[in-house]
This record gives C-alpha cells, sequence and structure tokens, in this order.
C-alpha cells in the first residue's frame, strides 16, 4: 500500500468515527430535550403523547380547583395564550407563588382532547415575568402591540374567565 493510500483510510476512518460519536451524541440528546409551547399550539397540532413539553401561559381567572385524591392534592387549571385554552391536571403540592391570572409552566404530557398532565409545575418569579413565546402569542392575537407599551400585566388577565377562554377556543378558525 502506498503512502498516498494509508492516508486516505485514516482520514476515512477518523470521518466515520466522527460521523458515529456525533450520531450517538444527538440521539442521547434528543430524549432529553424539551420543546416549550403555548395552548394555541397544543389545540392546533398535539405533541405525541410520550412527548414531554414546556406548556406556558397565563392561569385562568376562576378556573383553579383543588381536591385531595387520599394525602395527595389534585389541582386542575387552564392555562391559556389569549387564543387558546389547555386543562392541566396536577398532582401534588403547587409553587407558593401560583395565582390565578399569573404566569406559570407546567412540563407534562399532552393528553387528548385539550388537556395536559403536569408533572411539575412552575410559577412565575415576579410580577413583570412573561414567557416568550406567551408574549408573541399576545402579539399574534392581536391582544398586545409592542408599540403601546409592554404586555398586559397579570391583573387584566384576572378579568377573562374561563367562559371568556372557552369561547376564545369556539369562535377560533379551524385550523389543518
Amino acid at each position: 500500500m502506498t503512502r498516498k493510500t494509508r492516508r486516505l483510510w485514516l482520514v476515512i476512518a477518523c470521518v466515520a468515527c466522527l460521523g458515529t460519536a456525533a450520531g450517538l451524541i444527538l440521539r442521547a440528546f434528543s430524549s432529553d430535550i424539551v420543546f416549550f409551547v403555548t395552548p394555541s399550539q397544543v389545540v392546533a397540532s398535539p405533541p405525541p403523547k410520550d412527548r414531554t413539553v414546556k406548556l406556558g401561559g397565563m392561569v385562568v381567572a376562576g378556573s383553579v380547583k383543588r381536591e385531595k385524591r387520599g394525602e395527595t392534592p389534585v389541582s386542575t387549571f387552564d392555562v391559556t395564550d389569549g387564543q387558546a385554552s389547555v386543562t392541566v391536571h396536577y398532582e401534588g403540592i403547587l409553587p407558593d407563588l401560583f395565582r390565578e391570572g399569573q404566569s406559570v409552566v407546567a412540563i407534562g404530557t399532552a393528553t387528548p382532547p385539550h388537556d395536559f398532565a403536569a408533572s411539575e409545575v412552575l410559577a412565575k418569579h415576579d410580577e413583570t415575568y412573561m414567557p416568550k413565546e406567551v408574549a408573541e402569542a399576545l402579539k399574534k392575537a392581536g391582544k398586545w402591540d409592542p408599540r403601546f407599551g409592554p404586555p398586559p400585566s397579570a391583573t387584566s388577565w384576572n378579568q377573562m374567565t374561563v367562559q371568556d377562554a372557552r369561547k376564545d377556543i369556539s369562535a377560533a378558525p379551524a385550523t389543518n
């Protein structure tokens, strides 16, 4: 074998090893990636049942229901982005900062038709917090224009009721 041929085989072997390593790394990371979705995205095209996602939005005023199943607290509440509403079911203690009309991020899986089973609920960290995706959804829905100031405050979301959120869903055009 000539020197050029050996060098060519060495380069081919290195490229194959690097490609294999990159493929294995990407495959390992793909199971740990958690995408952020808004309620309107979940309603339009729900993620697969086995896919863990972060659902972000505002808790609809008047939608929080708390009960106990044995010793475990169970909470049900609606999350909206101004365009659609998704019902979240969570078993466990809600964070201290969790309130109606406030921003929330729920980590879990979507369940048909417009429900979400949360394994973890994260509440806002101050009164000005709003996930970037929720702010973009408010802009898209026409409920906020950045030219006229900051996003709507949490107190303005307290005026939205469960019926208003459901009315927004039924009035929304069907998307395919």
